[in-house]
């Protein structure tokens, strides 16, 4: 089964119908898009919501000239002329209908090379990468050394301090122990 969805204009109020056999509610109306070209004429489409719901619905809060998104699928249906010919025509069933407005025109109100675009402050502290070892430094290093009144855990913590990002690990900015040993304390 296909799926569309489409951007149109109401030009025929909504009209509340029933089917012969089983008295299944419909509503049908007209709706208008404009082409894909600029110089392309509007086409015009059926659009039918089935049910009780979706029917009423459609009839009471829609009327001509509201601007609607319409989601559904596309038919095509053959009819025998009286002229002794088959027609084929589109027709829209409608699953879910959205109301945008009731503007006279399709024109969006901000083209695309008119948008003003904010730019994103700057962070307050650089993100650099500067600290990352390599891997042979991890293995080259024997031991790492904690002081003796601290656990393991709460010297790891200690270790990320604010100059994390302005040093790189062959130049600590102090000679502290804390920033002699390895920073990732998972072995590999």
């Amino acid at each position: 089964m296909n799926s569309c969805i489409l951007m149109a204009q109401i030009i025929q109020d909504p009209e509340l119908r029933y089917t012969s056999d089983n008295q299944t509610p419909l509503t049908q109306m007209l709706v208008q898009f404009s082409g894909v070209k600029a110089e392309d004429a509007p086409s015009t489409l059926k659009v039918v919501g089935w049910g009780e719901y979706l029917a009423n619905e459609i009839k009471t809060n829609y009327s001509t000239g509201d601007r609607v998104v319409i989601e559904g699928s596309l038919r095509m249906n053959v009819i025998e002329r009286p002229e002794g010919f088959k027609e084929k025509r589109a027709e829209f069933n409608v699953s879910r209908i959205h109301k945008l407005g009731t503007d006279d025109h399709f024109e969006p109100q901000v083209m695309a090379s008119e948008r003003t675009f904010q730019q994103t402050p700057e962070p307050s502290r650089p993100q650099t990468y500067d600290k990352v070892v390599s891997m042979d430094q991890h293995r080259m290093s024997s031991s790492v050394s904690y002081p003796n009144n601290t656990s393991t855990e709460q010297n790891t913590e200690q270790s990320f301090d604010s100059s994390f990002g302005s040093s790189s690990p062959q130049n600590p900015t102090s000679g502290s122990p804390s920033h002699e040993h390895d920073l990732d304390d998972i072995p590999f």
